[in-house]
């Protein structure tokens, strides 16, 4: 369906093939690689999303002067599992008056919680004109389509203001990221936490060692088939203790970025009594390193901290990147040096009622949020300057 609207025209695709990858690859130049093409591609033909997902394509692109000039990747979602921005609250207050909250539309990496591009523009495109017409664009396809609302998951913090500018409710969470500060290896690191805090660090790390634990770091081309077979292996095993399930992400999807992106994956591997017991999976690029996927095949004390999160501040380190997002959620690692920021959503509901009613739960939602990210940030274990 496309639409004319000013100088812009707009178009809704139902899945990735029907834009291209030379297209999409153009605009989402320098993105992370959760925004481009080989990516998203393999969510879609892996069967991760789409089919019966609750996640079907509904991607926008955006033409001026019949050149497309920007992409929005869109998702109708029929559920709101694998978002990570918690609408339950809302979907069960529209059930309880008799209203439908699904289908929604999303503005989302799927089952991707980290912050990045979402609205990816030709550099020639001016954002601050555009953005009312895109926002009334998308209104009209929640009256055309029955969609409930409209949601911009994990956004970059200016595109979140620019939103809320426009009517689309902005909602803040809290996540934990580390910082690179030059360091120039992990004792150097530790050399910056309070006394006690760096004991911990290092007993935490020797009891790996003392259990008969080695731990191994493999990227790009040091990375093999059968080493992400195992990986998958032990990712269905955490869904299947946790959730009963073999997780959202297919083998498929794995293979599929193995192959296409391997240049950006990094792989932890332990190992007992040389053989493989649990793995790690991140996605990195100069600029990031994401922890993303884990799993364990036997209880090991410290084996997470050790293998999601020192390992991947050990390789920022090496490889000079500037951050890394270990995943969502998770106060035990403010302990280890993960400090906390903001996140961003916004959101627009075609109900004024309920658009009213969800702007009055964030606005009341924000002031714990803001106590609880003061209330973090004492907690980190750095020493004061003075010290």
């Amino acid at each position: 369906m496309s639409i004319l609207s000013s100088n812009y025209r707009f178009k809704f695709n139902t899945s990735i093939e029907q834009i291209g990858q030379t297209v999409w690859d153009d605009l989402a130049m320098g993105c992370s690689p959760f925004c481009q093409y080989t990516f998203l591609h393999a969510l879609e033909t892996s069967g991760s999303v789409g089919g019966q997902s609750g996640w079907q394509p509904y991607h926008l692109v955006i033409y001026q002067n019949s050149q497309p000039v920007g992409i929005l990747p869109l998702y109708k979602k029929t559920h709101s599992y694998g978002e990570y921005v918690f609408d339950f609250a809302w979907a069960n207050t529209y059930r309880h008056y008799g209203v439908n909250y699904y289908p929604k539309l999303v503005a989302a990496i799927p089952f991707t919680p980290v912050t990045g591009a979402r609205l990816m523009l030709n550099k020639e495109v001016d954002k601050q004109q555009l953005l009312p017409i895109l926002c009334q664009e998308i209104s009209n396809q929640l009256e055309v389509s029955g969609m409930s609302s409209m949601h911009w998951l994990f956004v970059e913090q200016n595109l979140s203001q620019l939103l809320h500018t426009h009517g689309q409710i902005q909602r803040k969470a809290v996540q934990f990221e580390w910082f690179n500060h030059q360091y120039t290896s992990f004792e150097d690191y530790l050399t910056f936490f309070n006394s006690r805090k760096r004991k911990n660090v290092k007993k935490e790390r020797l009891k790996i060692t003392n259990q008969g634990v080695k731990v191994v770091r493999l990227h790009g081309d040091s990375l093999t088939e059968e080493l992400m077979g195992f990986f998958y292996h032990c990712y269905q095993q955490t869904y299947l203790k946790r959730s009963g399930h073999n997780g959202y992400l297919t083998e498929a999807f794995f293979k599929q970025i193995f192959k296409d992106l391997h240049k950006n994956l990094m792989l932890v591997i332990a190992l007992k009594d040389q053989q493989p017991i649990a793995s790690a999976l991140f996605v990195f690029d100069k600029n990031q390193l994401c922890g993303r996927y884990w799993g364990a095949l036997e209880e090991i004390q410290n084996l997470h901290f050790e293998c999601c999160y020192y390992q991947g501040i050990e390789f920022c380190i090496e490889q000079d990147i500037a951050h890394f997002n270990p995943g969502t959620q998770g106060e035990h690692k403010i302990l280890r040096g993960f400090e906390p920021i903001y996140c961003y959503s916004n959101h627009s509901l075609r109900e004024q009622a309920f658009q009213e009613a969800v702007e009055r739960f964030i606005q009341q939602e924000n002031t714990h949020i803001t106590e609880y990210k003061n209330n973090a940030e004492k907690l980190l274990p750095f020493r004061q300057t003075d010290e």
